[in-house]
């Protein structure tokens, strides 16, 4: 189980960066397009406020014992998304910082054995509630990047970016063929299995780079990631 309180150190980072970043853009930035396909950077603000949100859901469940899904239906995460992708830039900067309020708030309501309940994740995986902090301090850094406001991979913190490498190959690794995948090494930081890699089949770079291999922010020329870099299926 992830420790929740160190966790969430991660996210107040996050959270004041993207605060800072947002903040800074113009009114006429709201429709420009974000590093997402089809998404502009509304739909990216508007998607990080409802998630925050979506996340206080679950932080209640752990509270409350009460179930209270993330998502009313399968549909509501794309349609509030895209209802409120055209609003004005002032109201997705408040939207932003109020619902990172929101999800502060719920995550300091927990008691310690709160953050040991068993909650239901978008994705329909049991998780404990401890690791909603992850969530949450996952999908902030990485759509920081998103944004295109300046800021690369190489801004996460070390530790965080790490954790992050070893939850995406993780992931990956129940999806790619048997015989496919490499030993991911970072100095200082050891190896973790992507797949099921032949012997001497060996990725290295600093957690950052491979970091942003793996979730598809950097193309297969990252200059620092070195090795024979395997075809990778598309992160969430």
């Amino acid at each position: 189980m992830r420790d929740p309180k160190r966790v969430l150190g991660w996210v107040e980072d996050g959270q004041c960066r993207l605060q800072q970043a947002v903040d800074a853009l113009s009114a006429d930035e709201v429709t420009a397009p974000s590093a997402l396909p089809g998404w502009t950077r509304g739909h990216l603000l508007t998607h990080l406020a409802r998630n925050a949100d979506a996340l206080v859901n679950l932080l209640t469940w752990a509270r409350t014992g009460i179930p209270t899904p993330m998502y009313t239906s399968p549909d509501q995460r794309v349609t509030d998304i895209e209802a409120g992708a055209g609003r004005p830039m002032a109201e997705q900067q408040a939207d932003v910082r109020e619902s990172a309020a929101r999800f502060w708030k719920a995550a300091e309501a927990l008691s310690d054995d709160a953050w040991s309940a068993t909650v239901v994740s978008g994705q329909g995986r049991e998780i404990p509630a401890s690791e909603v902090p992850w969530l949450r301090a996952r999908e902030v850094w990485i759509h920081l990047v998103d944004l295109r406001v300046g800021v690369g991979m190489d801004t996460l913190p070390t530790d965080l970016a790490w954790a992050l490498v070893r939850d995406v190959a993780g992931w990956m690794s129940a999806r790619l063929d048997p015989g496919i995948g490499a030993e991911l090494r970072a100095e200082g930081h050891g190896t973790v299995a992507l797949g099921t890699p032949s012997a001497g089949v060996t990725v290295m770079g600093p957690p950052s780079a491979l970091a942003a291999w793996l979730t598809g922010r950097s193309g297969t020329e990252e200059p620092h990631v070195t090795g024979e870099l395997p075809s990778l299926p598309r992160w969430l």
